[in-house]
């Protein structure tokens, strides 16, 4: 008996090995087959902004920070053979938001990987100090608010200097911009948005909420740094802002009201009061379920879009620059060259003495950096890097020649 017992036991082992091996192959088929879309959208002209904004959006979003150096530019339609120069260090000091914006970044350790040595941090910072200054000094009707170094870094962290300060200039104009208005009227509006799609999908909670007082200022850092400052683990924010990135500048207001509903029971069960309901509410999980989450935030928008929010947030006498420009940013961004294009095109225009393009390193120099994005991604992605190996040979120069 025990013999057959052991051989039931060994046997049920193996039934959940061989299950857990089919869904690790699964998994990997899935991401081959997103990689190979991916990279079939970046080189269609124009590119294929849809595709890349629903794989941005679908499960696992860019996979690694070597496809969304490629794609988070195309969802912004930033041209990335048309970058800004690196800022000038001349007169930083005497701008007027100088002062805050040091104090911010040398309190934002935390976002920086884990165990980085001082001084390369340290760089990193003087860095973000230049972006974060750059993009206010030539835009001039943008106000820097506390959290704004929260987003920068984040791009900063994937994207290097160069390519960051032309993402966030956009992103500042357009997602970012109720946010940078010179007073927190339009901030307060947009989080307005929150208790009308509680109302629709929970009314029992949206009933408990109002009693407690509680009101919505709990989710005003999550809105304001998309969740950059409250979230521990980086891989978590870089998950939304894919998604941000992709979808309607009021989508991440939809993903802070389904951390609600998600934490409803905890909710309901605690002391009907602001104190108590804000206590709960302010401190994100570190366990949440962040696919579901996203899937059910871009199901309640569709559902539920902004107009027919709008009146009910108080925001119908009130023009959101916002949500009024988004429907002319989505199309000015189907309109893009795919790279390999916009880099002939750049070769025409420009004499080679007086340019030096990615591709134009001396030949030992360039064998390395391709070869160190290669090794990157297959280490990533193995056998799914393959599917754009010309791809990968291109991504390495022009990224890591931007940060010299």
């Amino acid at each position: 008996m025990r013999k057959g017992k052991k051989h039931q036991h060994n046997t049920g082992s193996q039934v959940t090995g061989n299950g857990n091996l089919k869904r690790q192959g699964e998994q990997e088929s899935r991401k081959k087959q997103k990689l190979f879309e991916i990279h079939q959208a970046l080189n269609s002209d124009p590119v294929d902004i849809e595709s890349l904004r629903a794989a941005a959006i679908s499960e696992g979003g860019l996979l690694t920070d070597e496809i969304r150096r490629k794609v988070w530019p195309k969802l912004l339609s930033v041209n990335v053979y048309d970058l800004p120069a690196k800022p000038s260090k001349d007169d930083r000091e005497n701008h007027k938001d100088y002062n805050q914006v040091l104090l911010d970044v040398r309190r934002s350790m935390r976002r920086f990987p884990k165990g980085m040595r001082v001084d390369p941090r340290e760089v990193l910072q003087e860095q973000l100090i230049d972006i974060i200054l750059d993009v206010l000094q030539r835009n001039p009707q943008l106000h820097y608010y506390q959290g704004y170094h929260d987003i920068v870094v984040t791009f900063l962290l994937v994207v290097g200097e160069r390519m960051a300060i032309a993402m966030v200039e956009t992103l500042s104009n357009h997602h970012l911009r109720d946010f940078m208005d010179p007073t927190m009227d339009s901030t307060k509006h947009i989080l307005n948005y929150l208790m009308p799609i509680l109302e629709e999908v929970d009314p029992e909670l949206h009933h408990f909420m109002l009693r407690a007082e509680v009101g919505t200022i709990f989710a005003l850092s999550w809105l304001i740094t998309w969740y950059g400052h409250v979230l521990s683990e980086f891989r978590h924010v870089l998950r939304l802002y894919d998604f941000f990135l992709a979808s309607h500048p009021l989508m991440a207001i939809y993903f802070a009201a389904v951390i609600v509903l998600h934490r409803e029971a905890e909710v309901k069960t605690c002391d009907c009061d602001m104190a108590s309901v804000h206590h709960l509410l302010s401190k994100i999980p570190e366990n949440l379920p962040y696919e579901n989450l996203i899937a059910t935030a871009q199901k309640l928008f569709l559902q539920y879009p902004p107009a027919l929010l709008a009146k009910r947030a108080a925001l119908q006498s009130r023009k959101s620059l916002s949500i009024n420009s988004f429907k002319d940013f989505q199309l000015a961004t189907l309109q893009q060259r795919p790279d390999a294009v916009l880099r002939r095109q750049l070769r025409h225009r420009a004499p080679a003495a007086h340019l030096a393009l990615p591709g134009d390193a001396p030949p030992t120099a360039t064998s390395q950096l391709v070869k160190v994005a290669v090794w990157g991604i297959s280490a990533t992605l193995g056998a799914a890097a393959l599917a754009v190996a010309q791809t990968a040979m291109e991504w390495a120069p022009e990224f890591l020649l931007q940060l010299f």
